[in-house]
């Protein structure tokens, strides 16, 4: 049986004037349907170039992206944006919500691009709200809810299209150590519940929350293994100097 995920010595490369940087580097990465996966790494590792990959905000400069069995590497524009509207739910750590609609219409929005219709919208959109405990907030406007709360909207939009993969990019980087806590706490369960989560963080602490953790460094894989294995949290000798600064 195939990944559902499957980067296959993937590259991204940017050209600065005569400088060429490898944000990823012949990265190659497989996650299987139900894993709960953390990708690590500090700043200009790659970890956000790989998260753009996988969510198809991207493409690879060279390299091969299976989501699914469905090579999405050399997508274009609408065709990788059909594919995020069906198969990926996003939640970012800034929540992303907009502060003029209701709780319940944040939650619809993506639906809503989908060319779902409104009576189905509304029965998706309560469903998640319910699995994230706010199906009674449903009325109310972003403002009026604390920073856990909007998260936890957040997450009931990300569940709302019913995605084979869910990407939480730092979802608790706004948030307080114990918001922080409940919010990971419900993405172990929802992954108990079957979804496949990717969960792109710096935080080793963060990480460590999930099943497996692959640390990117300078574009490449350098680890790739259980979280409760402590090379999952100690940095290589030569990265001292970075993780001083």
């Amino acid at each position: 049986m195939s990944a559902l995920i499957e980067l296959n010595n993937i590259y991204k490369i940017y050209h600065m004037g005569d400088t060429s940087v490898h944000a990823l580097d012949g990265v190659n990465i497989e996650i299987q349907k139900g894993e709960f996966v953390a990708i690590v790494g500090q700043s200009g590792s790659g970890k956000s170039t790989a998260m753009n990959i996988i969510g198809c905000l991207d493409v690879p400069t060279k390299g091969r992206y299976r989501l699914n069995g469905v090579d999405v590497s050399t997508m274009k524009d609408d065709e990788q944006a059909e594919i995020r509207n069906k198969m990926l739910g996003f939640i970012f750590q800034q929540y992303n919500l907009l502060p003029k609609l209701s709780v319940q219409e944040n939650v619809e929005l993506s639906l809503l691009y989908a060319g779902v219709g409104a009576a189905e919208r509304r029965r998706r959109a309560m469903k998640a709200l319910q699995r994230v405990g706010l199906a009674n907030k449903a009325r109310n406007m972003p403002n009026q809810l604390s920073g856990g709360q909007q998260q936890r909207v957040s997450i009931a939009r990300a569940l709302a299209g019913d995605p084979s993969v869910i990407l939480a990019d730092e979802p608790t980087g706004a948030l307080d150590s114990r918001t922080s806590r409940e919010v990971l706490s419900f993405l172990q369960e929802l992954n108990r519940e079957g979804n496949t989560i990717v969960l792109i963080t710096h935080d080793n602490s963060i990480a460590v929350r999930a099943q497996r953790i692959i640390r990117l460094q300078d574009g490449r894989v350098i680890y790739d293994g259980p979280s409760d294995d402590p090379k999952a949290v100690v940095q290589p000798s030569d990265t001292d100097e970075e993780v001083a600064e």
